[in-house]
């Protein structure tokens, strides 16, 4: 049985002779690691830092970066909260006008006879709030019909328009 050790390994090698005070360390080199190549480095693990040089807290600049981020944060939700109240009150006010002008067509179509052509003006009270219904009546090609558009407006503004043709009954 041939010998083993670092003698051996030497011998398998060829043209190598083992040194005994040349140690072959196969941890560094690894088996088919030639000499000449450099060793693998050791982790170096940094000495621990005693807590009084270590700083705690935040910067002033970190602190006003956060800050403005959130005052960001807040404008926007504040903007969207403002947007969804203004559409809230803008859809109210539209079905306050639709009934308005709803009302006016009808008590014009409860009538039974053909309106008069021209222009006549209504207030109209919903919800508290008071509204103005602009009534047109307009003539058509055909004379048993008559186009009708009524204009809800709110302080002067346009709320909302609704058209129809009204014929002889």
């Amino acid at each position: 049985m041939p010998p083993e050790g670092p003698s051996s390994h030497a011998r398998s090698q060829g043209s190598k002779r083992w040194i005994p005070d040349q140690v072959r360390d196969d941890r560094l080199w690894g088996p088919s690691t030639e000499r000449t190549q450099k060793p693998i480095p050791h982790l170096v693990i940094p000495a621990p830092v005693p807590e009084s040089i270590l700083q705690r807290g935040f910067t002033l600049i970190e602190v006003l970066v956060a800050l403005g981020i959130t005052a960001i944060a807040l404008m926007a939700g504040l903007q969207a909260t403002g947007s969804l109240s203004r559409n809230a009150e803008r859809q109210t006010v539209s079905m306050l006008g639709q009934i308005c002008a709803d009302n006016q067509l009808i008590a014009l179509r409860l009538r039974r006879q053909l309106p008069d052509t021209g222009n006549t003006s209504v207030e109209c009270t919903q919800a508290g709030r008071l509204l103005q219904v602009e009534l047109s009546v307009r003539p058509t090609p055909n004379p048993n019909f008559r186009r009708v558009d009524a204009r809800v407006l709110e302080q002067g503004a346009y709320v909302l328009q609704v058209s129809t043709v009204m014929g002889r009954n």
